[in-house]
């Protein structure tokens, strides 16, 4: 074989074993990431992540929202407060990767998106609220039959009353009504603050309350079941803050209760603090119960409200024959994000 043949054999075996050379596209290596997040509420976070032969760096924020970053340094306004867990991966040159996670808590200034104060006389605005009417018990026996006459539901003096009556009315002994703001207002994340004075009696059930707005597709307790309140008359002062969905609903609910004080003679506050991360219900400020939120449970989507208040049923129970009437009093409900 001449020379010069050989040559070029040789130094293509040459070059073909340098290509192969691992250090050719080294993997990255010794992965930081730093966050800060601001302190001025505004939900930012400055990120900045480093490695070695890193040529990119891909964000999952741990809120759904990915971003791939080539410098490794970016700032990141998260809508809604509360603690996410981040991962960082750092890609090399031909897609050798190096991951590392870190949580952060992250707050936000609150701002009202929704709310009805109930300052109009007459009607609960139409553009707020409709109504479920009629009988039948509502899966849980209830003896109301709901409807949108003023005698059982108005605005006066600045408060929203809701009130049941001993009555017969369509084949039921009680009527009342059921205030829901499904197809007019629905959200996802926030605060929610209602401010209400509860009936008296024994057999009412005034609930303060929401259901996930895809229940007409996916059913309950599929769609979910956030109970800020729920009061019934036989366990004065008892308020109940519960969470249904599938695994714990009916008497397999996740809550819990307090004791109050003067929770039909006086006004008071019911909350949720609703994130991506936990679930809370608050009395007066006082936690009532905490569930951690997961992608796996339905509390990820838009809710919508209701107020109403029952007669009897599954958890009211049985009613007291000399009741007449009692009225659930709701001065305001507002929606922070």
């Amino acid at each position: 074989m001449p020379f010069y043949i050989l040559a070029i054999l040789l130094g293509l075996f040459s070059c073909s074993k340098k290509s192969d050379s691992p250090t050719q596209n080294p993997v990255p290596s010794n992965l930081v990431v730093n966050a800060i997040p601001s302190t001025d509420n505004s939900g930012n976070v400055s990120f900045t992540a480093t490695a070695t032969n890193a040529v990119s760096y891909e964000y999952d924020f741990g809120n759904g929202v990915f971003q791939t970053v080539p410098t490794g340094v970016v700032t990141y306004q998260y809508p809604n407060g509360g603690t996410y867990t981040v991962n960082v991966t750092a890609k090399g040159a031909v897609g050798q990767t190096i991951s590392k996670s870190l949580q952060v808590t992250v707050a936000t200034a609150l701002g009202l998106v929704w709310s009805d104060e109930f300052n109009t006389n007459g009607a609960p605005d139409p553009a707020k609220w409709g109504y479920d009417l009629g009988g039948g018990g509502y899966g849980n026996n209830e003896l109301e039959y709901y409807t949108n006459r003023p005698e059982n539901v108005i605005v006066e003096n600045g408060v929203l009353k809701i009130k049941a009556i001993k009555e017969n009315y369509n084949g039921s002994a009680y009527t009342s009504a059921r205030l829901l703001s499904k197809d007019k207002f629905a959200f996802k994340y926030g605060k929610v603050e209602v401010s209400a004075k509860l009936p008296a009696g024994v057999g009412t059930w005034p609930a303060i309350w929401m259901l996930g707005s895809n229940i007409s597709t996916a059913g309950w307790p599929a769609c979910g079941e956030i109970d800020i309140m729920e009061h019934r008359g036989s366990e004065l002062n008892k308020i109940f803050g519960t969470l249904h969905y599938p695994g714990h609903s009916g008497g397999n609910a996740d809550g819990n209760t307090k004791m109050i004080s003067n929770a039909t003679t006086a006004f008071h506050k019911y909350s949720l603090d609703w994130s991506v991360s936990a679930i809370k219900i608050y009395v007066d400020d006082q936690l009532i119960h905490t569930v951690a939120n997961t992608a796996s449970l339905p509390f990820n989507q838009d809710f919508f409200f209701i107020l109403n208040v029952a007669m009897g049923g599954t958890f009211g129970g049985t009613v007291d024959p000399n009741f007449t009437n009692a009225t659930m009093e709701v001065d305001y409900i507002r929606v922070y994000r």
